[in-house]
């Protein structure tokens, strides 16, 4: 099954992490949770963009604390989700459309993505784009999954992902003007901080 179609389907099975109770909440909070947040180093003068926007699970944390936000995200359930559980929010603007495709007019402070890049095979057209779109003295933050397995398992379907391992993305990011400045390890994931010089 394709991402999107997977994405859709979750949504027609309300399964939307941003509406889930709060048990459920701290239990993803072990792939980002507040440290994620602290690295963003949000202002209310920053531009930020998140990379698979999903329903707004992390988005709402950030909304409130920085000048806009936009988020990209594949799956037009989704995004039509992450439009309504966010209405209260003026400066949030959404596309829909795949994020290696969709050409930007502008530049970001901020860019962060979490649980997204295992739906990207070629991790370094992702991370290139990234450090084009990211203004100097930027912040890119990036959770990625400790899991290695090559497919997202619902039960009833599956669908293909392509695993990270923090020494492939370090090292892609080390190939642009951007440095790791931490890694963070947390209960299922890698928090990676870089900064564009």
């Amino acid at each position: 099954m394709n991402v999107i179609d997977h994405y859709d389907l979750l949504i027609g099975e309300d399964n939307d992490p941003f509406r889930d109770p709060p048990r459920l909440q701290e239990y993803m909070s072990r792939w980002d949770g507040e440290r994620f947040i602290e690295e963003l180093e949000l202002t209310k003068n920053k531009k930020v963009l998140e990379i698979g926007i999903g329903t707004g699970r992390i988005a709402v944390k950030v909304a409130p604390f920085c000048m806009a936000l936009t988020g990209i995200d594949i799956s037009p359930k989704t995004i039509e989700r992450a439009k309504e559980n966010l209405k209260e929010y003026k400066n949030i603007s959404f596309i829909c459309d795949d994020f290696n495709a969709y050409q930007f007019t502008g530049t970001f402070d901020v860019i962060y993505s979490s649980l997204t890049m295992m739906h990207f095979k070629n991790k370094a057209n992702v991370i290139t784009k990234v450090d084009k779109l990211l203004n100097d003295d930027g912040i890119f933050c990036l959770s990625i999954d400790k899991n290695q397995s090559e497919y997202i398992d619902m039960g009833n379907r599956k669908v293909k992902i392509y695993p990270d391992t923090l020494d492939n993305i370090t090292s892609i990011i080390g190939e642009t003007a951007m440095s790791v400045v931490n890694v963070i390890e947390t209960d299922n994931a890698y928090i990676i901080v870089s900064k564009k010089q």
